[in-house]
């Protein structure tokens, strides 16, 4: 005989959207895929629609933390875990298919908006220089860019002191070979460095130790803890410093885990990292940092590009 908690529903609504952050609108079966937290598969079908309503068990223990991943053929699987349900209030899930064959839209990232709204870009250059790096990273380091924009947008939405932000702290960008298509690096006013050990004290950051051993040269660094997937990481390396305008500032390698621990990796088989030499892919940051960013509440992940077919 059932229980009492098991005699009642938990009402989950899966939302899918594209790589454009609209609602998915191509006519494709989706097949969405769901476990219980005893990892126990409870629905695999194919839906011909991007939103779709389940009625799941509810368990009152750990049970009830969902898994959900859905697929879409010529698209990347995506999914997000745990997923806490409760009958008390329905829950939504928003995911974003990616198109296997994809690029990126900069239209909205032009040169001239994107250096305004980080000005640190043109620090240190003509206009004329800045703008033909600029152009060269978009037209010949596409999935560098994309990083870039990525890191700085999920930057622009950590508070720190008032109205701060860890951007505001930056003073000027490297433009070199080291902005990558998983990090880069720049020079940020050092006074940075005691606002992540703040911020980690009121639990919005965790140190990470052993920096250097995947960041040569590093000398300390703290991860953004928020999400579980998509949370920023922000590295010190404090002997090389530079005065810039008068300011003292050290340089800051900023880049985005994918995951917080490998068994969310493990469970969600969800976009590939796609290593290549050993650098995350940028579009996969980008579709587990909308999603995370949906599932918590906060403003919209909406970097100044979009990710389409072809």
């Amino acid at each position: 005989m059932a229980s009492p908690a098991m005699s009642q529903s938990s009402r989950l609504t899966v939302n899918i959207f594209d790589g454009t952050r609209q609602p998915f609108s191509e006519n494709k079966s989706i097949l969405y895929t769901i476990f219980n937290g005893n990892q126990k598969q409870l629905f695999r079908d194919d839906k011909n629609s991007a939103v779709v309503q389940f009625d799941l068990p509810f368990y009152n223990n750990f049970g009830d933390d969902y898994r959900v991943i859905a697929y879409a053929d010529d698209y990347y699987q995506a999914g997000y875990t745990p997923i806490p349900l409760t009958p008390a209030h329905p829950t939504n899930l928003d995911l974003m298919l990616l198109p296997k064959t994809n690029s990126f839209n900069f239209a909205n990232a032009r040169w001239d908006t994107v250096k305004g709204a980080l000005p640190f870009l043109a620090n240190g250059v003509s206009e004329d220089e800045g703008a033909n790096r600029y152009s060269d990273l978009m037209e010949n380091k596409p999935k560098s860019l994309a990083a870039l924009l990525n890191i700085t947008t999920a930057m622009s939405q950590i508070f720190l002191s008032g109205s701060d932000t860890p951007l505001s702290y930056i003073k000027q960008v490297v433009w070199d070979n080291t902005i990558a298509q998983d990090r880069f690096f720049a020079y940020a006013d050092k006074r940075l460095i005691d606002e992540a050990r703040a911020a980690a004290q009121r639990g919005l950051f965790a140190p990470e130790p052993g920096a250097a051993i995947f960041h040569p040269g590093a000398t300390a660094s703290w991860k953004q803890v928020l999400f579980g997937q998509g949370d920023v990481q922000l590295t010190f390396h404090e002997n090389d410093t530079k005065n810039i305008d008068g300011t003292d500032c050290v340089l800051l390698e900023p880049d985005i885990d994918l995951y917080k621990d490998l068994g969310a990796h493990f469970l969600l088989e969800v976009i590939p990292n796609k290593i290549t030499s050993g650098l995350t892919n940028p579009e996969a940051v980008y579709v587990l940092r909308w999603i995370a960013g949906q599932q918590h509440g906060v403003p919209e992940f909406a970097p100044p590009f979009t990710i389409v077919a072809g």
